[in-house]
């Protein structure tokens, strides 16, 4: 079925669906240019009247300043910040949080009636559930609602970077802490920051079996992440005794959950690092020399991680695979190898300042030739469809957004290998994929598709309808985004619920 087949399909699908008013309670600026309206899809989780107002009275140039820099503050609306304020995961710390469902986990292995242990190891699994979905809850209702779009943009690819799966182990009660404190943080700053903060966060070291990494029992995992796709990526020159080598430096790396450090003898006490439930610990630790691509290290203690660190953020391999994966995050399939070595060039000499790096690509005219051509994965899909509908009204309930990233297979934190998932077009514009939006655009473009219905029993779904047809489409030049067979296509549907379906179905709306 062509694309234009599938998109009329997509309007029989909705025609029985009664009218309803359309319009919008949020004015959206004129006079934004194409290119204007084409970065501002690029650059942020999609078009919103909120972010094209910000745009046009800062102007591009300081607009881009502030996402490139943002505020400390989260600035969401109210609305959206209760919400964010009262979970779980917002009020309590994550040490205690891992340490309280760990002990439920323990207390319910010990039952023996076994109505009883299935009743409490159920109750377990849902409290950790929870707190994996209250994870979600917050980065999607940032991705919707934070100015500062950029720094949500980076933190989500820095999050699939540094990819861990939270079905694994006890990462559930830690994903949140991980990307709130170990990724957002750093996701503009400098990469070395970064690669320490996510080396020392206990969901990595629990999601690539560091916490089992100790001399004379050596766990290679961590270490052969860290070079293939942390830092130097595939074919970048390091062999298999580097990673033996880097893997005998983290031995010790790891995670305790004891209040009370564990028993040294007087010698290695002043090594003991303890950060949280982070530890290293020298009693595991190979204090052995080593040579890591070719440089010399001493055994001494966590002072050798921090020399690995050193080393592999400086790398040029570095800079060119993070370089290259930053370009192929925002321009889509195979960068230009030429954009990608300018970028390279200025993360080597600005010590890995990620926003100086990404500067040189939002500046370049090959990031301006794909504006427009980058095929939406499923998350820029989704989040960009809610931002365009329910631009000036905060939804209720995520867990429809969140269904749906699973049914695309790309839900939050769910990725089981570290590789992360594909930014490969190939990867999501499958016949099987599209079904699935075509599906999606259907719900949003009909009603609330239960994202005003509080979750919560007994809740009802409160009205709301998308507003597509709005100031952004008409004053702002959205309109002037489509092709004529798409304007022709929109100009046969039957109702404000065909017209919203056709457009989230549209080819240009799902490329940015």
């Amino acid at each position: 079925m062509t694309h234009r087949k599938a998109l009329r399909s997509a309007i029989l699908a909705t025609a029985a669906l009664g009218a309803l008013a359309a319009g919008s309670a949020q004015a959206a600026p004129a006079d934004l240019s194409p290119h204007d309206l084409a970065l501002l899809n690029r650059l942020t989780w999609g078009e919103s009247a909120a972010s094209a107002a910000e745009l046009q009275a800062m102007g591009p140039r300081a607009w881009l300043d502030r996402q490139l820099h943002p505020q400390a503050s989260d600035r969401l609306p109210p609305a959206a910040q209760a919400q964010v304020d009262a979970l779980t995961i917002s009020r309590t710390p994550m040490a205690q949080l891992v340490v309280e469902t760990m002990a439920q986990n323990k207390a319910a292995g010990l039952i023996t009636d076994p109505d009883q242990k299935k009743a409490a190891q159920q109750a377990y699994q849902q409290a950790i559930n929870t707190l994996g979905r209250e994870a979600a809850t917050r980065e999607l209702l940032r991705d919707l609602y934070s100015p500062d779009q950029l720094q949500e943009q980076m933190t989500w690819f820095w999050m699939n970077h540094f990819n861990v799966h939270m079905y694994k182990r006890d990462i559930r009660p830690m994903i949140g802490d991980y990307e709130d404190q170990a990724v957002r943080p750093h996701a503009l700053g400098k990469f070395r920051d970064l690669l320490e903060a996510t080396l020392k966060h206990p969901a990595m070291q629990r999601y690539l079996d560091n916490d089992q990494n100790a001399a004379g029992h050596i766990n290679e995992n961590y270490a052969r992440e860290i070079m293939e796709l942390h830092t130097l990526g595939v074919g970048s020159g390091y062999s298999q005794k580097d990673v033996q080598e880097l893997a005998r430096i983290l031995t010790g790396v790891g995670v305790d959950l004891s209040p009370d450090p564990p028993k040294l003898k007087p010698a290695y006490q002043p090594l003991l690092v303890r950060a949280g439930l982070f530890e290293f610990n020298p009693n595991r630790h190979d204090f052995g020399d080593k040579v890591l691509l070719g440089h010399a290290i001493k055994g001494s203690g966590f002072g050798e991680v921090e020399q690995a660190l050193d080393i592999l953020a400086k790398e040029p391999a570095t800079a060119h695979h993070v370089s290259a994966q930053m370009a192929a995050y925002f321009m889509g399939d195979d960068p230009p190898p030429a954009l990608v070595d300018r970028m390279a060039k200025v993360f080597l000499r600005s010590d890995g300042d990620i926003a100086a790096t990404l500067k040189v690509l939002i500046a370049s005219r090959e990031f301006d030739a794909s504006l427009g051509k980058a095929f939406k994965d499923p998350m820029h899909y989704t989040v960009s469809a809610v931002r365009l509908a329910y631009d000036d009204r905060v939804i209720l309930n995520t867990g429809p957004m969140q269904n749906w990233l699973n049914r695309m297979s790309e839900g939050l934190y769910n990725h089981e290998t570290p590789d992360g998932y594909s930014m490969a077009a190939a990867a999501w514009d499958g016949p099987g994929q599209m079904a699935v939006r075509f599906e999606i655009a259907r719900q949003i473009g009909s009603g609330s598709a239960g994202l005003f219905k509080l979750d919560q029993p007994a809740a009802k779904d409160q009205p709301a309808f998308p507003q597509l047809q709005n100031a952004l489409y008409y004053k702002a030049g959205l309109d002037q985004t489509l092709g004529a067979p798409t304007k022709s296509a929109l100009g046969q549907a039957g109702s404000p619920q065909d017209w919203n379906t056709l457009f989230l179905s549209s080819p240009e709306f799902m490329r940015r």
